[in-house]
């Protein structure tokens, strides 16, 4: 786990944090982030790093973005008071629903953000990775929207597990190219995108999916996500008058939780927790919860949390839901957790299996496996503060999930 920083320190880092001091110039959130890639990439991310800061934040961007999200996105997304779950858990649960977004999922966001901006790059074709499909999708429906062509590297594993998924990818116009080395899934998939870029950074733009890898993509991630949060905080001020009594999200590599984290971080009376996949167990290859298990160490392009033996080599992970299904997480989040701003926890397959079951038959709502983590995490906080106000960022549906949730809830043997 993460070794705490000591007060005074965390007290400052939060500080800088809150003022938007962070990443500092060299990328990095406190001792984490940073930039580690071979000598050919530099060019491109000083390129895209000099981008951000021209475009990013102008007026024009911001409407363009601004006019996709509202009519093409659907944004804002709805705020959902879940009645019937608050009453069976003794608590106030409100949804921040992101699987109402246009394609499924809080990805949409960032990849049509990233595309907009690509596009002000003069970059001629798209790469993406995607391990539960869902950034997959967004990334070849903004490419669709915006007319560039995009490739879309995925696990062979998470290719099987998310079926339905690929096939969308492909009717959306994008070329999907199956990963079998390494271990077939989201890292091997980055690794991929990551060599395509290399071969071709002037006229290929990496569509990075999550608030990882080198600056200044966990910055942009965060940025172009922030967007749930800010709706989240004034929708719930509009709803009951109040911010939450707690914040819960769950964490892969972190961008649905940074995104909603961001607009709560200065707002000390708000509890902030972080889910991970716990999956089947505490041991290395059991689970994907990296702050939780996790020792510093440099993986794609970025410092921070990983998931590694004595020897630093990487391990491999597991997760019932394939986005959480990462060994590493976003630099921001390594230090909200060295800080103690935000609690991160974990939740087992089947807690996450048992809520989506919970949610589905008690408000309607199929949520993803990755989200239903997060609402593992509230079940559990709202056992332990009965009364409290609880807002859960639902990061996406659960439609992509049917052939995994068909083999496990849906199988009799599972019951």
């Amino acid at each position: 786990m993460s070794t705490p920083v000591a007060s005074p320190d965390a007290a400052r880092l939060l500080a800088d944090l809150i003022a938007g001091r962070f990443p500092d110039e060299r990328g990095r959130f406190g001792p984490f982030g940073g930039r580690y890639v071979p000598e050919t990439l530099i060019p491109a991310l000083e390129r895209l790093e000099r981008g951000v800061r021209a475009h990013l934040h102008a007026s024009d961007f911001q409407a363009d973005f601004a006019r996709q999200l509202t009519t093409w996105v659907g944004r804002p997304t709805a705020l959902t008071f879940a009645e019937r779950l608050s009453q069976r858990w003794g608590a106030k649960l409100w949804l921040k629903r992101e699987d109402l977004a246009h394609t499924g999922a809080h990805k949409i966001n960032n990849a049509i953000g990233q595309a907009l901006l690509a596009r002000r790059l003069g970059a001629k074709r798209i790469v993406a990775e995607t391990g539960a499909g869902q950034h997959g999708v967004a990334s070849a429906a903004a490419c669709a929207r915006l007319g560039l062509p995009c490739t879309v590297y995925m696990g062979a594993i998470d290719m099987e597990r998310q079926a339905p998924n690929v096939g969308r990818m492909r009717l959306l116009g994008a070329e999907v190219v199956p990963v079998t080395s390494g271990d077939r899934t989201l890292r091997a998939a980055i690794d991929e995108a990551l060599r395509d870029w290399v071969a071709d950074p002037t006229d290929t733009y990496y569509l990075l999916g999550s608030a990882v890898g080198p600056h200044p993509y966990p910055y942009l991630v965060r940025e172009l996500q922030a967007v749930i949060g800010r709706e989240a905080r004034a929708q719930m001020l509009a709803a009951t008058g109040a911010l939450p009594d707690v914040l819960i999200a769950c964490v892969g590599g972190g961008s649905n939780s940074m995104g909603a984290f961001h607009a709560f971080i200065g707002d000390a009376a708000v509890r902030i927790i972080g889910i991970e996949a716990g999956g089947r167990g505490a041991g290395l290859g059991d689970n994907a919860a990296t702050v939780a298990h996790g020792r510093p160490g440099v993986l794609h392009g970025t410092y921070s949390m990983l998931l590694q033996n004595e020897d630093g080599q990487i391990q491999e992970t597991h997760s019932v839901s394939a986005g959480l299904d990462y060994p590493g997480v976003g630099p921001e989040h390594a230090l909200l957790a060295a800080i103690g701003r935000v609690s991160y926890q974990t939740a087992s397959d089947d807690e996450a299996l048992e809520c989506v079951r919970s949610l589905s038959e008690n408000e309607g709502i199929l949520p993803a496996l990755e989200s239903a983590h997060a609402l593992a995490g509230a079940r559990r906080y709202a056992q332990a503060h009965p009364g409290c106000s609880i807002l859960v960022c639902l990061s996406g549906r659960g439609d992509k999930d049917m052939p995994t949730l068909q083999q496990t809830l849906l199988n009799p043997e599972h019951r």
